[in-house]
């Protein structure tokens, strides 16, 4: 379900302080959704709604210390938990909205996204946003560590057809928005859609 920014931003600020601690096994499984970008030493990365910056080690480890490592969250207490955990060493970091980035046309070549997609409050518009900032051939990655039935199970309710993450939607979504679906897992351990900004002049940015 999408939200409005600040109910987003109330949701995350109510939970930042203890956020990592009720996830502490998910180290695995962002690496390895990293690695799925193909990231080359150099390469410029934003982790799109970044929260407490699990992915940020990983990003930076794969595009060494040439690279530019990003990280957007539109939730002060998330960004300090990610300070706290001395994340913001391995990426800069961005009191941003994603809908709204403070960033040039096709200024990057990877989007990270984790939990991201039912959280966007206008999922198509914002990745057009995301689109923009990526120049093409560019890969975007949105990643869960956990597949659609397990989460939909730990929150005590059953998977419905108009899921935005079920493949036939989120691949109609995508093509809408500037990107081709490439690649598609959803398992009990991992959800992991990845995709490839379109070249077509027609597509955004």
């Amino acid at each position: 379900m999408s939200d409005d920014p600040a109910r987003v931003q109330e949701f995350f600020s109510a939970r930042a302080a203890d956020w990592d601690s009720r996830f502490p096994d998910d180290g695995p499984a962002y690496t390895a959704a990293v690695a799925a970008l193909g990231l080359r030493p150099g390469d410029r990365v934003l982790d799109a709604g970044c929260g407490t910056g699990r992915a940020l080690p990983p990003l930076r480890a794969a595009v060494g210390p040439s690279g530019t490592v990003l990280g957007a969250d539109l939730t002060p207490a998330m960004l300090a938990a990610a300070v706290r955990a001395g994340r913001d060493g391995h990426g800069r970091l961005l009191l941003t909205d994603v809908s709204r980035l403070p960033l040039r046309p096709a200024a990057l070549d990877a989007v990270f996204g984790a939990g991201l997609i039912s959280h966007l409050p206008h999922p198509e518009e914002n990745l057009r946003e995301l689109a923009r900032v990526v120049r093409p051939d560019g890969v975007l990655a949105l990643f869960h560590p956990i597949g659609r039935a397990a989460l939909a199970a730990r929150h005590g309710r059953r998977l419905t057809a108009d899921d935005l993450r079920a493949e036939p939607n989120l691949r109609s979504l995508l093509s809408g928005s500037g990107w081709r679906l490439t690649s598609y897992v959803d398992e009990d351990e991992r959800f992991l859609a990845l995709a490839a900004r379109e070249r077509d002049a027609s597509s955004p940015g």
